[in-house]
């Protein structure tokens, strides 16, 4: 009989000790968990409230609204993560790039020739919240793009349209299988913008696309300024 109990004593001593090992690796994870969500929460906040107090303020070749969300889109329903931009302007499609990425644990690097476009994207990007995401390089994107080692599985080109297939020439080799490269103010063939022809540069960066076996390209029909999007193929 006391043989009986203390084996039952035992027993019982056991489970608890399991129970409480089990338990104490949850309930330390827990605080750090909520934290992450917290502050992911509160920069959702901090971004959102910035973009809409600037929604009507964005000049000097900024990408509208619609195709700032269509980055973001991409970006975060695709989980990348290494994200390439030529062509900052004042940080508007960056500050989309980023927020996106910060939800998927990734960071842009972003390139501009300007100097004063620089420094207000900077501002910008602090006032955001989301400077924390971003390697903003003062430089020529000609010089500096074929010089990027990468890899990168997201690319987006905003920048001087006639070289645009020299852009996309350099950033392919460096672009991973299954990314996907943007481009701005791109048209498909029987569209034109707003009392003119298609660009020359971005026509000729549509046609160059479309003929490569190795990506998928469409362009966005709700883009009114045109967004072509490639997908490289795995």
């Amino acid at each position: 009989m006391r043989m009986a109990i203390r084996w039952a004593a035992v027993v019982t001593w056991v489970a608890v000790v399991t129970l409480l090992a089990c338990a104490a690796p949850a309930g330390a994870q827990a605080p750090a968990t909520q934290a992450v969500s917290t502050d992911q929460a509160a920069l959702d906040r901090r971004v959102t409230a910035f973009l809409d107090r600037m929604r009507f303020e964005w000049r000097d070749l900024n990408v509208p609204l619609a195709d700032g969300q269509a980055l973001y889109d991409i970006i975060v329903k695709n989980n990348y993560k290494s994200a390439l931009e030529i062509g900052t302007s004042t940080g508007h499609s960056a500050i989309w790039i980023a927020w996106a990425l910060s939800k998927t644990g990734g960071k842009l690097v972003t390139v501009e020739i300007d100097e004063r476009r620089h420094k207000q994207a900077l501002e910008n990007f602090r006032e955001a919240g989301v400077a924390a995401y971003i390697d903003a390089r003062l430089a020529d994107a000609h010089e500096l793009v074929p010089k990027l080692e990468g890899p990168f599985d997201f690319v987006f080109i905003d920048a001087d349209k006639e070289w645009y297939t020299n852009y996309a020439r350099a950033v392919i080799p460096r672009l991973t299988p299954g990314g996907c490269m943007a481009a701005h103010n791109v048209l498909a063939p029987g569209r034109s913008r707003a009392g003119g022809a298609r660009m020359s540069g971005t026509a000729e960066y549509y046609e160059f696309m479309r003929a490569r076996d190795d990506f998928e390209t469409t362009v966005l029909e709700r883009s009114s300024a045109g967004l072509a999007v490639s997908y490289k193929k795995k």
